[in-house]
């Protein structure tokens, strides 16, 4: 149900208060700092160390704001009902549990919990769904420390439902709207922890990311998004999408916390043959690779075709982000083209990867999940139907019922699936790496968030992700800039396992621009 206009005033008064209020006794940080207002992990640990706080205040300070800001916007699917008694637990222990001791997170609704939380995707479908034991992502979390604080909405099934996609809508938890403008859309399937992060309802979040999940809401919402590697965290337990192009990685309001978080999640995961490649490749640590002097001699490619033009206000944007880039001493190479980018935008073999990726994984998820829930795709359609006057109210699901009907051979697949990573790979995002000398690649990550439309569906207007999702790399988005209030993001772009020098990259950008700032909550009546 929407929030009535009584709710929406006294919502946003509460969350304006909550914003003018010293937080928890936090010290705005100095103009010159070059950090943001809100304090982060290393902050809240500081505190919790010397007793100024301890992880059940922290904690039931996030759940007010839960039940006072969320009602305007979606975002949180489900509160954790035990997660003061997890903080309390904490709080026993004699010495820090880990890097995230006494941080409340939230997590995607993909990502399974072993505790009286469902894990859905969104869908009406799963909701007696509670799995036996926790993802490997979420046990990560947990021995880290953090306190698992509730699940967030989503495009339903990861926007896999329908062809016209409604990013942040589910069943299950309503629309998602974007706390900077409420009538725009928090953008892709990872919308709910965007928006959660952006309104400070956790200290960080995390998202999964198939084709721009990730990096799309992390740009509409004004935080930091990275999706990594292919392989790099792990993703057993994570209700699948396409499993060559699945990747799960924080969400946080700066890159430090984002890199904090990362290195909770990184390493081999029985659970995922995918992350045996990482062996050697990831960090415990990855805050030792953020240098505030990072950008400083760093070759830094434009790649104009395609990933620029399509939105004036993100150009602009990104035009005053590569001016802060050659500032802070980076060699900024324009143009930088990627050589296959518009045969990456239309290829004919993302379908059949998808297709057949997705209707597998889906099916023995299904078969494999515990309760009583539909155990295929044919039964998940069948479901819908029966319910549609929830499930099918504003979405189709002509999504599913597509890559039902489609039937590729494993030849077909390997084959577009050799052909996907030779174009996003070798002859793509490595082939101008390698020719202009790069660190990596600098674009807008999409356009100001466009207005919600839960009947005719999103506008896309254009976006950064598709190579680094058919690669399998890496990719962060970094708030850059804001149109009439929008926010827009850049998108720093590399090869596989190129996350130390994305993170310095990043790190050291969001202290020389300086652009985050906490929503306003504005009304759909106000400005553009």
């Amino acid at each position: 149900m929407e929030p009535t206009h009584t709710t929406r005033r006294n919502v946003l008064a509460l969350g304006a208060a909550a914003a003018a209020a010293p937080w928890l006794g936090a010290v705005p940080a100095r103009a010159d700092s070059g950090e943001p207002v809100e304090p982060g992990i290393t902050e809240l640990r500081a505190r919790i160390a010397d007793g100024r706080l301890d992880a059940v205040r922290l904690t039931r300070h996030y759940l007010e704001r839960i039940e006072r800001i969320d009602p305007l916007l979606h975002a949180v699917i489900e509160v954790n009902p035990d997660a003061l008694d997890e903080a309390r637990r904490l709080d026993a222990l004699r010495g820090p549990r880990g890097p995230l001791h006494g941080m409340p997170v939230l997590l995607k609704d993909l990502v399974e919990t072993a505790d009286r939380m469902h894990t859905t995707a969104g869908s009406l479908a799963l909701e007696g769904l509670r799995p036996a034991r926790d993802a490997t992502v979420a046990a990560r979390l947990r021995a880290a420390g953090a306190v698992v604080l509730g699940k967030t909405n989503l495009s339903e099934w990861a926007g896999g439902m329908s062809l016209v996609h409604h990013a942040g809508w589910s069943a299950r938890g309503g629309q998602t709207r974007n706390p900077y403008k409420l009538d725009r859309s928090p953008n892709e399937s990872s919308s709910g922890t965007g928006a959660a992060v952006a309104a400070d309802l956790c200290v960080a979040g995390i998202g999964t990311e198939t084709n721009g999940s990730i990096i799309d809401p992390a740009s509409a919402n004004c935080v930091v998004g990275v999706k990594p590697t292919v392989g790099l965290v792990g993703r057993g337990g994570v209700i699948p999408g396409v499993p060559s192009q699945d990747s799960v990685g924080p969400m946080a309001r700066t890159v430090r916390d984002a890199a904090i978080l990362l290195g909770t999640l990184v390493g081999v995961d029985p659970r995922d043959p995918a992350t045996r490649a990482s062996r050697g490749r990831f960090h415990r640590d990855y805050t030792r690779f953020l240098d505030p002097d990072g950008l400083r001699g760093a070759r830094i490619g434009v790649p104009r075709t395609v990933y620029y033009g399509y939105s004036d206000h993100a150009d602009e944007i990104a035009e005053r982000a590569l001016g802060v880039l050659r500032k802070a001493g980076a060699v900024v190479v324009d143009p930088a083209d990627i050589p296959t980018a518009e045969q990456l935008e239309d290829l004919p073999g993302s379908l059949v990867v998808q297709a057949y990726e997705f209707k597998r994984a889906l099916n023995g998820y299904l078969a494999a999940a515990p309760g009583d829930h539909p155990r295929s795709l044919a039964e998940l359609i069948a479901f819908n139907r029966a319910h549609a006057e929830r499930e099918l109210r504003y979405v189709r699901q002509d999504g599913l019922e597509t890559v039902h009907q489609l039937d590729f051979s494993e030849r077909e697949y390997r084959e577009a699936l050799a052909v996907n990573h030779r174009l996003s790979r070798a002859e793509g995002i490595d082939a101008v790496l390698r020719r202009h000398r790069l660190d990596a690649l600098v674009m807008p990550t999409s356009g100001p968030p466009a207005k919600i439309d839960l009947i005719r569906g999103d506008m896309y207007g254009g976006g950064a992700s598709t190579p680094a999702a058919l690669a399998g790399y890496p990719a962060i988005s970094v708030p850059a800039g804001f149109a009439h209030g929008l926010p827009v993001g850049v998108t720093f772009m590399g090869t596989a396992w190129s996350e130390p020098v994305l993170l310095r990259l990043a790190y050291a950008y969001e202290r020389a621009s300086r652009v985050r700032r906490a929503p306003e909550y504005r009304g759909a009546d106000v400005g553009f």
